[in-house]
């Protein structure tokens, strides 16, 4: 586990904009499922998961960019 937080610490410090680009990313792919659903896409579309999902890692992004650095 500490390996783990390690190799996630080093990585995530080269690349302080990765978790919010990513955040940003999860956020646009939700406003295109929103204006494009595919079929069968009921409960997954409705309950702007990936919106929840991109907010959240976009949030913990930008606090860990200055912890990181």
């Amino acid at each position: 586990m500490n390996e783990l937080l390690d190799f996630l610490s080093n990585y995530l410090g080269d690349r302080p904009g990765l978790l919010p680009l990513v955040g940003l990313g999860l956020i646009f792919l939700n406003l295109l499922l929103q204006i494009f659903p595919g079929p069968g896409s009921g409960w997954f579309v409705d309950s702007n998961l990936l919106l929840h999902l991109g907010l959240i890692v976009s949030l913990i992004g930008i606090l860990l960019i200055r912890a990181l650095t």
